[in-house]
């Protein structure tokens, strides 16, 4: 169990569960399950995948629900698990997504669950108590898409952004210059500077605007301006 944080029930057990959802319905629903399943406690949600970066780091989840529609390559979950190498980062399984391709690249990724969305709420329960309690769960439903696939055998052929560097490349999206970006991140110019050099060698881009277009295309950015938690 992680530290608490601010307003968390010292008196519950088990894993605090977060959920990253565009869905609020969906989000209410499994909030209210979480918080009437006595081996888990409830933290917090958000639509949003700019957010569910702040989310994190502000609630420190145990396990993190994450929407395969929000994170459809795994770049959030290799941020995060990168970043916190004790979160369990568990994907609800879209219908589309029901592929050996995306599967595989999740465990990939450092997914260590995945679970069908539209499955009943006992498995998506299931996935977060094994998940957390083993570190690895594959829904029934799944679990043949990763036949014969090992992880680690294609892990080290990623190349991640670390958390600061996906701060740079959303701020740079947003239309700021290197000043701007470390007055907004209180960093010099010339560290700014190196973790664009980083970003373009990781996307293999020619520049800025290229690695821009590339993240949002990869699904690493989305549309919209960046909201609050």
């Amino acid at each position: 169990m992680r530290p608490l944080v601010p307003g968390e029930d010292r008196r519950a057990p088990g894993p605090g569960v977060a959920l990253v959802d565009p869905v609020p319905l969906f989000r209410e629903g499994v909030a209210a399950v979480v918080r009437r399943t006595p081996a888990m406690h409830w933290l917090g949600a958000t639509g949003h995948l700019h957010t569910a970066v702040r989310l994190h780091e502000r609630l420190r989840p145990d396990v993190l629900l994450v929407d395969s529609l929000l994170d459809p390559r795994g770049h959030l979950a290799t941020l995060l698990t990168g970043a916190d190498p004790s979160l369990v980062v568990v994907a609800l399984v879209r219908e589309p997504h029901r592929t050996a391709k995306f599967v595989r690249s999740a465990l990939t990724a450092g997914v260590h669950g995945l679970v069908p969305r539209e499955g009943g709420i006992t498995d998506v329960l299931q996935a977060i108590a094994r998940a957390h309690a083993e570190r690895t769960y594959l829904d029934p439903t799944l679990a043949p898409l990763a036949a014969g696939f090992t992880p680690t055998a294609e892990a080290g052929s990623r190349r991640s952004l670390s958390r600061r560097e996906y701060e740079v490349l959303q701020l740079i999206a947003d239309g700021m210059e290197n000043q701007a970006v470390a007055n907004e991140l209180y960093v010099s110019v010339e560290t700014v500077r190196t973790h664009v050099k980083n970003i373009l060698r990781k996307l293999r881009a020619r520049d800025r605007t290229h690695a821009v277009s590339l993240a949002y295309q990869a699904g690493l950015l989305s549309g919209g301006t960046v909201r609050p938690v």
